[in-house]
């Protein structure tokens, strides 16, 4: 999948990068990690971003019901995001998904780039067969807030939800059957 390039060769981040969708052992994950580490060092400082890297493995995110999505511009990792179960499947099978490491280079935003990780996260997941989505996003994300928003996500209660990532997480879901 990759987005479309004007004749002119003219373009924004969005329809020139190429989205890859990969497994958590590819080595252009080490990208994604690399931006997430370095930007939730800044939003967060050095000891929150090992922590919320270290909470959830890149592992967590292995086929076949995990998966990555990257968006390459001229051989960089710029954005990207990961897919897993969410935690307390159905029994026929994990029904609803859980987003994470959603992260477009700082910059590379306001190009369209964390919308298409998100089309493709969601196009991702409908493959494998889920029919929700739930994520998690930090307070000092306003930007990942506002996008979530924007493209229909709706805000969830935090006190309905029984095991919060972290105490002042943000829930959202999104019906992928929509």
């Amino acid at each position: 999948m990759t987005g479309a390039v004007r004749s002119d060769g003219s373009g924004t981040d969005a329809e020139t990068a190429r989205i890859l969708r990969v497994e958590h052992d590819d080595p252009r994950v080490q990208g994604l990690l690399d931006g997430l580490l370095e930007e939730y060092s800044e939003r967060y400082g050095a000891e929150g971003a090992a922590a919320e890297l270290g909470r959830y493995p890149i592992t967590e995110f292995a086929a076949p019901h995990g998966r990555l999505v990257l968006a390459e511009l001229d051989g960089e990792i710029v954005a990207g995001g990961a897919l897993r179960p969410y935690p307390g499947a159905t029994e026929n099978g994990p029904r609803t998904v859980e987003f994470k490491r959603i992260w477009t280079s700082a910059r590379h935003r306001r190009r369209g780039l964390g919308r298409l990780i998100m089309s493709a996260l969601e196009e991702t997941a409908r493959d494998l067969g889920y029919e929700a989505v739930m994520l998690f996003t930090g307070p000092s994300q306003p930007e990942a807030v506002a996008l979530y928003e924007r493209i229909g996500y709706r805000w969830v209660d935090p006190t309905t939800i029984e095991d919060l990532p972290y105490p002042k997480a943000i829930p959202f879901a999104y019906d992928l059957r929509a």
